[in-house]
């Protein structure tokens, strides 16, 4: 099966991913608890010992809903066991080890076979010894249960390398990959039972589709008429033009097909997964409509042969329009009943048409060297150097340009993606699409070039038809006619119904066998209406597919063995009609070219964007093409859509660029690994490179935020402030820092990261979310701190939440907290905290769907919580932490005060956590008039100043005014003033009002300093009551603790604290939001407990605070 890998018989693939018979996977902890740890490294004919139970598990194991026991003896499945000598009653308990290397898989029949190639004897063989590892082999390449085999899972990283006891997970797919396993595998199933689905090989599914789709319309009916206006050199220069065009998109289809598996989906497959949804939406639209239309102009010409047909024996059924529109209408209907018959027997039909449309060509080439007397009238001599010659230039009339009859052929070229099309139906598409579409475009630009220049070298432009017209008057006849006895000048006032000019339908004059042209135009017709016919629905079924356009999913189901998409042929069949009722071919033709060249455009595109990126993704197998030939492609096709029509070019433009618009707007949930996206990671990473040559400048300074804000749905406010100023100013990093006592399990991390991150996307929060394991939050921050960010992206600017409830809890959280800020001061961070009365932290209360946060702890004396993350099976919905799965969820033991929750009933809130509630939401929403007041004490640099200039200017703030408070002396209060608005003027800054205050350092009220001594009198060392001895040892043990003198030290600092928060209920109570200096505590004097005394004294009972000290480096500059 490695070999070659087209099975027989598709089976259906596993649809477990673990390599375990589904009947076996028992639910929960159900399975044995025994641990069959056999690990057999020695030869293959030793017997290994038997398996001996593990000690009973621990509760804290048993918590984890269920014991995965693994064997690293994986063939304990079935027969290989045998071959390693295992006692036979554990070979047989499947139960007991997690079989990976063992492919079970069901062939529809009900037995089970084991593939052997994947069992442990299979690696005994190539290495000698039992392994679990697994040699290469395509099926674990596979993104999903692919028909052509069962997709397998190598074993995962940890299977090889964890501890024995380590519980083993089960990898599903990542987000947005292409369809899930098991719907994959259902259609499989379903297909088996009615027997295998229809593949075809390059002759029949590409090279004979796109010959017909090429040779269409124009071949018979209007290349004569083209070489009549353009005469034989300039028609061959449109047939090269238009080769042109297709052959540099056959080469950029044939790269984009053979750089990886291509499923069904033609063109828009090809460019959705290249560029992403946003152009393969668009296109695969205008793609499928464009297939539609094009069924409509085959019908029409078809339609236009049988008519004059009729006419000719006078058999109309009433005027020329409307029997073309009944004929088309029959004809389309009868079409539609092929195609819904089933692709094989439209690949019949194909057949069939082809076998006549060649007969045609060799039966016009035939009669092309016959020429009778009987013919010569209506214009048809034999070859002739003398027509030859008078054909050659042209002779454009009726107001037709060399562009105008370039626009009438080019549909005649656009067959080339016939084949890709039904990429799905092909056995190899990566080998087919190349040959057939590039052999293809060869065969019919030959014949093209064969015809023009037969024709136009046997045939006159102009002749009567009547056998009369014989030369009389040899002095006034110039033209080639009159060398060869005949004297049609009479045509040059009109009127004349033969000849290049006038006839239509004079290949059938110069058959050898008149009605077999006929026959290959109904041919030539009727297979490209019928390949057109087919595309559409399947490009449209793809589309819908893929879910870009919401409302048309209706259209995705297909229905038998090979999911025909019968919805799209009744539409198609829909579109097809209400175009056939124009009647009018050279109205048709025009619009269709403008949306096939739109879509070729952007297959050229494609490549040259591809290579452009330089993803290591990016590897065709098919290496004859450039980037720059493609670019020069893409160009061409947009030229050629203005030249052939610039009304419709536009309106094509309009309705791409429309299309592209909406599907950027929604942003499906698909990820394709497009050009696009590694175009975006070049530029990012070379932007990067480039911002590191560059010293930073004041001017250019932003705040660059680093928020621990634990889950971000722990604290939405602090994240919705520090948003509203960093929003497409600075960056924003979400820092987490997890205190967990056992080792992480990576699985259960990813996942949290990929919903933390999905988290603040859904709430349009520009950030980065970036976890750390660490024994503490100080070491966690330390981390952070030092290694957050790239280059110049790195955060400068460190954002906490105050922690309200410090005095409740160990003061060891205390020293750590204050240390934290310590350590940003040290290494040059600035730093804000974020005070709100109520709290921040809302992540107790339920229904805030997030597993509790680790940095902030809620009111309640701390414990240790062991809260089991569940990992539910749909990783969108954010699981609660209460909620556990039985089958997988491991506890997770955070440092934690709260309450766990009980019940899993929401019960009604208390009136504390409502408040706490509707103050996180309080900077969701546009905060109205108001005032931001600073208090700008002392200078940092500017970022006191700067956080609140960013906020107004954003439009959630745009109403506040900035009000500024500083400090100054009761005597030149007017002078301080005067100074500020200089310079707040000097820095371009808005403010309504200067507050000077003179009364800074007036002596705070008494019961305020009574409050203060209550508020640290169970902290204080109270060196002076005890043994000196005794105080030196309890200081050392609890560090946080105030000694007696550093009281009496920074008594005067102790005041202002108080006093200023006296000045602050006074003058900013009805504020929407303060912004204040932070006070300062030198490292190794002022203790913890101290200074986070002061700051809770400074900040309490106040509308929402933000205490901000910059690192002392200028931050505004008023220079230019």
């Amino acid at each position: 099966r490695m070999a070659g890998f087209y099975l027989p018989e598709s089976r259906a693939p596993q649809t477990d991913m673990s390599g375990q018979k589904p009947s076996l996977k028992s639910g929960g902890s159900s399975q044995s608890r025994f641990q069959v740890a056999v690990v057999t490294e020695a030869s293959s004919t030793s017997p290994a010992p038997a398996p001996t139970p593990a000690p009973a598990p621990a509760p804290a194991e048993e918590s984890k809903g269920r014991s995965r026991s693994v064997g690293f003896l994986d063939s304990g499945a079935l027969g290989s066991a045998m071959d390693i000598g295992l006692p036979p009653d554990v070979s047989h308990e499947p139960d007991t080890t997690k079989s990976d290397s063992v492919s079970l898989h069901s062939t529809g029949t009900g037995h089970t076979h084991i593939s052997d190639s994947h069992s442990n004897t299979y690696y005994m063989r190539t290495f000698g010894h039992n392994t679990i590892d697994a040699v290469p082999n395509i099926e674990f390449y596979r993104q999903t249960a692919a028909p052509f085999g069962e997709k397998l899972t190598r074993p995962s990283l940890s299977e090889l390398h964890d501890e024995l006891d380590k519980e083993l997970f089960d990898d599903g797919l990542a987000n947005g990959e292409e369809p899930s396993a098991a719907e994959e595998a259902a259609a499989l199933a379903a297909k088996e039972s009615k027997g295998g689905t229809i593949k075809f090989g390059w002759v029949k599914g590409v090279l004979i589709r796109c010959m017909l789709n090429i040779w269409g319309v124009m071949l018979f009916i209007r290349m004569s008429w083209i070489v009549g206006q353009s005469g034989i050199g300039l028609t061959i220069a449109i047939i090269l033009m238009a080769t042109l065009v297709t052959t540099i998109t056959g080469l950029s289809t044939s790269a984009i097909a053979t750089n990886g598996f291509v499923r069904g989906g033609g063109a828009y497959y090809l460019i959705s997964r290249s560029l992403g949804p946003e152009f393969g939406g668009s296109i695969g639209l205008i793609f499928a409509f464009a297939n539609a239309v094009a069924v409509a102009m085959y019908v029409v010409g078809f339609a236009e042969t049988v008519v004059e047909m009729l006419n000719d024996v006078d058999a109309l059924m009433t005027d020329e329009l409307n029997d073309i529109r009944i004929v088309g209408t029959l004809t389309v209907i009868l079409l539609l009943g092929i195609s819904v018959a089933g692709m094989e027997w439209e690949a019949k039909a194909q057949i069939v048409l082809l076998v006549i449309l060649l007969g045609a060509i060799v039966n016009y080439f035939i009669g092309s060297f016959m020429p009778t007397e009987s013919k010569e009238p209506k214009g048809f001599f034999g070859y002739n150097t003398a027509i030859f010659l008078e054909n050659l230039g042209p002779d454009f009339r009726d107001e037709e340009t060399f562009f105008s009859v370039f626009a009438i052929f080019f549909p005649a070229a656009t067959g080339i993606l016939a084949g890709a099309n039904i990429s799905g139906d092909l056995t190899d598409p990566q080998s087919a699409i190349p040959k057939g579409t590039l052999l293809a475009i060869l065969i019919t630009g030959v014949t093209y070039v064969a015809i023009a220049i037969s024709a136009g070298s046997c045939i006159v432009r102009d002749a009567t038809g009547d056998h009369n017209d014989t030369v009389t008057d040899t002095v006034n006849c110039t033209d080639a006619a009159c060398t060869l006895g005949y004297d049609f000048s009479i045509c040059k006032e009109g009127g004349c119904q033969y000849g290049l000019m006038n006839d239509f339908q004079v290949m059938s004059l110069v058959s050898a066998f008149g009605p077999l042209i006929t026959a290959g135009i109904f041919s030539a017709t009727l297979s490209s209406a019928l390949a057109s016919l087919v595309s559409a629905p399947k490009v449209f079924q793809a589309l819908c597919k893929d879910n870009i356009y919401p409302g048309l999913s209706m259209f995705a189901k297909g229905y038998g063995k090979n999911n025909e998409p019968l919805r799209g042929y009744v539409l198609t069949f829909c579109i097809g009609l209400a175009f056939i009722l124009i009647a009018e071919l050279n109205i048709i033709a025009p619009i269709i070219s403008n949306f096939f060249l739109a879509s070729y455009a952007l297959i050229n595109f494609s490549v040259f964007h591809a290579s452009m990126a330089n993803s290591p993704g990016w590897r065709p197998s098919f290496k004859y093409y450039n980037m720059w030939v493609s670019l020069a492609g893409a160009i061409l096709c947009c030229v050629v859509m203005f030249v052939i029509n610039w009304w419709a070019a536009l309106v094509t433009l309009l309705i791409v660029l429309a299309l592209y618009i909406y599907v950027s707007y929604k942003k499906p949930d698909v990820n394709w690994g497009s050009s696009t996206q590694a175009l975006i990671y070049n530029q990012a990473l070379t932007h990067c490179l480039n911002l590191t040559g560059v010293e930073d400048h004041v001017k250019n300074f932003r705040p660059q935020c680093l928020v621990m804000a634990g889950y971000p749905s722990a604290r939405p406010a602090l994240l919705q402030l520090v948003h509203s100023f960093t929003k497409n100013v600075g960056l924003m990093v979400c820092g987490h820092i997890k205190t967990v006592s056992r080792r992480p399990n990576l699985k259960e991390l990813s996942q949290d990261h990929a919903r933390c991150q999905r988290w603040l996307n859904k709430k349009r929060i520009k950030a980065f979310y970036t976890p750390v394991f660490s024994d503490n939050l100080r070491h966690g921050a330390q981390f952070l701190l030092q290694a957050v960010g790239l280059g110049r992206l790195k955060p400068n600017t460190l954002v906490m939440g105050f922690k309200n409830n410090w005095s409740d809890g160990d003061m060891r959280d205390v020293e750590i907290y204050i240390n934290t800020l310590h350590d940003a001061f040290d290494l040059q961070f600035g730093v804000v905290i974020l005070r709100l009365q109520e709290g921040l932290d809302i992540s107790h209360i339920q229904g805030q769907d997030e597993p509790l946060s680790s940095l902030e702890k809620p009111p309640l004396g701390s414990k240790e919580v062991v809260i089991s993350v569940s990992l539910a099976k749909d990783s969108d919905s954010d699981s609660c932490p209460s909620k556990t799965t039985s089958n997988q969820s491991s506890p997770l033991i955070m440092k934690e005060g709260g309450k766990e929750e009980s019940s899993k009933t929401k019960s009604p809130l208390s009136l504390t956590d409502q408040r706490l509630l509707e103050s996180s939401q309080q900077f969701k929403k546009k905060q109205g008039k108001g005032t931001i007041d600073v208090w700008w004490l002392f200078d940092d640099g500017g970022l006191t100043l700067l956080i609140p200039y960013l906020l107004t200017n954003s439009s959630k703030w745009g109403d506040c005014r900035i009000r500024v408070f500083i400090g100054g002396k009761i005597n030149r209060i007017d002078h301080d003033r005067r100074a500020m608005a200089t310079l707040l003027s000097r820095f371009r800054i808005d403010f309504s009002d200067i507050n000077v205050l003179g009364d800074i350092n007036t002596k705070p009220k008494k019961h305020n300093k009574l409050t203060f001594k209550e508020l640290i009198e169970p902290y204080r060392l109270k060196e002076d009551d005890m043994e000196q001895e005794a105080a030196e040892r309890l200081k050392a043990h609890e560090p946080w603790r105030i000694t007696d003198n550093e009281l009496e030290l920074y008594k005067a600092k102790t005041n202002r604290q108080i006093r200023l928060n006296e000045l602050l209920k006074e003058h900013s109570s009805t504020a929407k939001l303060i912004v204040m200096s932070m006070p300062l505590a030198r490292k190794g004097t002022v203790s913890s407990a101290l200074y986070m005394c002061w700051l809770d004294t400074l900040s309490k009972d106040l509308p929402p605070l933000l205490l901000v000290r910059g690192n002392h480096q200028s931050v505004l500059t008023f220079y230019s």
